[in-house]
């Protein structure tokens, strides 16, 4: 029995490390340890529940759950039965839980709290597949259809069903299906991605090549575990034998970062965008000195970084500065993030250099890269020796990358997918000869290094014939101390204009002093004096953007973009389709 499948790497590590522990998670105010034997022990019990349930290899199984020890425990007991796991997001719609149940014909599923029990109740009356629920939590009410994590998990298997069990594994192959992971997209159809046990082992050979992760490791489960970045992620700890810890609620992420204190995390970019607001929001509370100090310790650790990206020492002068701007600030601000960070992969949307920048001259190495479901996450990142920030990372190894006569990026290699589930149109579509057509546009540069531009339909073409990048834009229109979310418009229309997702607090500085600051979101984003203050704004910060790329007009809403309206991805990606169509008449009289 070769390590060429998940379940085997897996039992082969809890074999390794006995009782080290191998998972942590937050129980009341207190963090408790789970070890590699419990880990294999209620996987194994899992497993052993659903082959007495008739459960055959190739039979898709669901988790639907916000991220916690017991889905890994489940994802690790599905895979040893050589069934296939289906991650659903946590946040998902009856719409989508029943669509992706009724695609997969789901005999059971796993869910985390009571409000996915109900909408997992009310899909299991609709559907004709769906049987059994599994409750990660006190189920409220126990029957032959709704059943307990915790009881089966301590249940110990029985010798015929053991034997059965060993008996799947020792067929598993590599060639197995190990997960459907259904991409949350920003417009379309959900379609499932297959990924094989082999496109896993192939994903952790290269990861080993390219990323220092280790057993003394300590990795923050931050990002929903239904998404591959963060499953792939997790499977890669484990692979090195680090320690896996689990945040159920990515809103406290703040207070639980100094008590985790981690040394690898995966975050997406909102991540960074939001802690860098939040650090200037800070300075601004500084004395003149604070401000002046920390500005030039900013300055100093920017110098330094243009030495260590290049793999080349800076003079004894400017590592001095370095070493005194560290203590007096770095260490300080490092703290933020539990003060043992190492490095954090980050990725699923546009990042600006800028912001890379800024947090790289604090000592925190945010390895930014490109990739996407189908090819099992990482398709480049950056290295730790020589690195830009202009780029979206080396191309990893045993990876190839092309471009076709459009600019689109191409991926072939062994991470990359088996195809959609029971879509063949779609899967012919972006499998061609073993490339994976990725519809991002992209540049190849020098030293095998790789940039994403844009997703190619999201590219804006005027009725003026020019071509431009919503993205680009955004991210220079994010540097407003105003502008919380932010989508530009302008495909076949005349100019540019943007859906503005204000600061609200930020704007209450542009009303008269003898008006009331105490003032609904609605009735701010509409004030006149709020919409010329933010115009003025909007112009300074767009005057080294070519005249095309200039948003000419604005609407200021009084609802964020978020995963419950439907308006972001469960990356935080925003979808524009459904902006455009929920904004339709908004949109219209910016016109």
């Amino acid at each position: 029995m070769g390590n060429n499948h998940i379940a085997h790497m897996l039992r082969s590590q809890a074999d390794k490390y006995n009782t080290r522990e191998v998972f942590r998670h937050k129980k009341s105010d207190e963090y408790i340890a789970i070890s590699w034997n419990s880990f294999k022990e209620q996987a194994e019990n899992i497993s052993c529940y659903l082959v007495q349930h008739g459960i055959q290899a190739k039979d898709n199984i669901g988790i639907f759950s916000n991220n916690c020890p017991q889905w890994t425990c489940t994802d690790l007991g599905i895979m040893s039965t050589r069934a296939v796991v289906v991650p659903i997001y946590a946040t998902a719609t009856f719409e989508q839980l029943k669509y992706i149940v009724e695609e997969t014909e789901m005999q059971i599923l796993f869910v985390g709290d009571p409000d996915q029990l109900a909408l997992a109740q009310k899909v299991m009356t609709a559907s004709k597949s769906l049987q059994t629920i599994v409750c990660f939590f006190d189920c409220p009410e126990e029957n032959k259809h709704i059943v307990s994590y915790e009881l089966i998990s301590q249940n110990s298997c029985s010798e015929d069903t053991k034997s059965q069990l060993d008996q799947r594994l020792t067929e598993a192959k590599s060639s197995d299906i190990a997960t459907i992971i259904y991409t949350s997209g920003t417009t379309g159809t959900p379609k499932g991605a297959m990924l094989s046990h082999a496109n896993f082992m192939a994903s952790f050979k290269i990861h080993q090549i390219r990323l220092d992760l280790g057993e003394n490791d300590v990795s923050l489960c931050f990002l929903p575990l239904s998404h591959i970045f963060e499953r792939a992620w997790t499977f890669l700890v484990l692979h090195q034998g680090g320690v896996n810890v689990y945040n159920s609620n990515p809103r406290q992420i703040v207070e639980e970062l100094p008590k985790v204190k981690p040394t690898v995390m995966c975050v997406v970019p909102r991540f960074f965008e939001k802690t860098y607001d939040g650090i200037w929001a800070t300075t601004k509370k500084w004395s003149t000195i604070q401000l002046k100090i920390f500005n030039w310790a900013v300055k100093t650790g920017g110098k330094t970084i243009e030495y260590q990206k290049n793999n080349t020492n800076p003079s004894i002068g400017l590592s001095i500065k370095h070493a005194i701007a560290n203590q007096l600030v770095h260490k300080k601000v490092r703290k933020v993030f539990g003060g043992n960070i190492r490095y954090i992969p980050c990725s699923g949307a546009s990042m600006s250099g800028e912001l890379r920048r800024f947090f790289h001259s604090l000592g925190i190495f945010v390895n930014y890269g490109y990739g996407a479901t189908e090819t099992l996450a990482t398709v480049s990142c950056m290295r730790s020796d020589i690195y830009d920030f202009e780029n979206t990372g080396t191309i990893m190894p045993e990876v190839q990358v092309k471009l076709s006569d459009e600019n689109m990026i191409l991926v072939k290699g062994e991470t990359v997918f088996q195809g959609y589930y029971k879509k063949p149109k779609e899967t012919e579509e972006v499998l061609k000869d073993g490339w994976y057509y990725t519809g991002d546009e992209g540049e190849l540069l020098p030293n095998n290094t790789l940039l994403m531009k844009e997703r190619i339909k999201d590219i804006i073409k005027t009725s003026t014939g020019k071509y431009i990048s919503p993205q680009k834009v955004e991210l220079v229109l994010s540097r407003s101390e105003l502008i919380e979310q932010v989508c530009v418009i302008g495909d076949n229309r005349r100019y540019l204009t943007a859906l503005i997702v204000p600061v609200y607090d930020h704007l209450l500085k542009f009303l008269p002093d003898s008006e009331s600051k105490d003032i609904s979101k609605t009735l701010l984003v509409n004030h006149p004096a709020i919409i010329e203050g933010v115009k003025a704004n909007l112009e300074s910060i767009q005057v080294n953007l070519p005249k095309h790329e200039h948003i000419v007009n604005f609407a200021l809403l009084d609802e964020a973009f978020s995963i419950d309206n439907s308006m972001m991805t469960s990356t935080l990606k925003v979808r524009r389709k459904q902006v455009n169509l929920t904004y339709k008449e908004v949109i219209e009289k910016l016109y």
